[in-house]
């Protein structure tokens, strides 16, 4: 098992032994994306069409919650903060759902995150294609949200974005991509060991802000850390990707009075 921490100049690996976590049920549907496709926009944050539609994705949907996700993200006015984060994830063996609209990989009970005291359990990953958060406008070609429940409390959420663009392979999609149902409501389990923690860079750090569940019911309880650094995958992957979950982004949400901190 590993434990490791954000820190402006590396990840620190330590061992470390993880709580043992409750099933919850109830945690991992709340956040996997539903069917329907969203335009996406190009880096210079123009109209972009997808799927035979067109929208400027840089105008918040109207929505009648007050702390709704996602939103854009404009660096430049992230307030500095100092959070405690520190994580204790383990390996898991692959439990990989092919839902038709996203890929899903439930994760093994025992890693965890601490956030400012409070712990959480990392229930499952998944993936939107294109981006969902968007830094400064720019909308990248895939995301990556690592959901979490707080201990004890599963209808309380955590959730890491990890933004991509197109470039090297990764690492972690590579191991995924080949064992992924063709068939949507598929399901399988392969023997083989994921690292949750391979995802992320050494000196990144986050932004963080109060949101919401991106899919129904889009529920207030949500923790973000949105990771400051863009990832790689290959075009190959994304595509991949892509043609099995279509584009399932939601529109960004107005951000309103919502403070947002820069914290590593």
């Amino acid at each position: 098992m590993k434990s490791f921490s954000f820190t402006p100049a590396l990840i620190v690996v330590a061992a470390a032994c993880a709580p043992t976590r409750p099933a919850s049920p109830a945690a991992s549907p709340h956040e996997v994306p539903a069917a329907g496709p969203v335009p996406a926009a190009t880096e210079q944050g123009n109209a972009h069409s997808v799927g035979h539609q067109s929208a400027s994705y840089l105008l918040p949907e109207a929505s009648e919650g007050r702390s709704q996700s996602p939103i854009n993200i404009v660096t430049s006015r992230a307030v500095p903060a100092k959070h405690e984060v520190q994580f204790h994830y383990q390996t898991s063996k692959e439990h990989v759902s092919n839902l038709g609209h996203t890929i899903k990989v439930a994760y093994d009970a025992g890693s965890s995150l601490e956030f400012d005291g409070i712990s959480y359990d990392l229930q499952q990953f998944h993936f939107h294609t294109p981006s969902e958060h968007l830094l400064d406008g720019v909308t990248y070609p895939m995301e990556m949200h690592l959901v979490h429940t707080e201990h004890g409390h599963p209808e309380r959420f955590l959730v890491i974005g990890v933004l991509f663009k197109e470039g090297d392979p990764n690492g972690l999609l590579d191991t995924l991509l080949g064992d992924v149902p063709r068939r949507a409501g598929e399901s399988v389990d392969v023997d083989a060991e994921l690292d949750a923690s391979s995802i992320f860079k050494p000196g990144e750090g986050y932004f963080h802000y109060a949101g919401s569940l991106t899919t129904p019911p889009y529920t207030e309880a949500v923790t973000w850390l949105v990771l400051d650094q863009v990832h790689d995958a290959s075009a190959e992957q994304v595509e991949a990707l892509n043609r099995i979950e279509g584009n399932n982004a939601r529109h960004i949400q107005d951000q309103r009075a919502r403070l947002i901190d820069h914290g590593h």
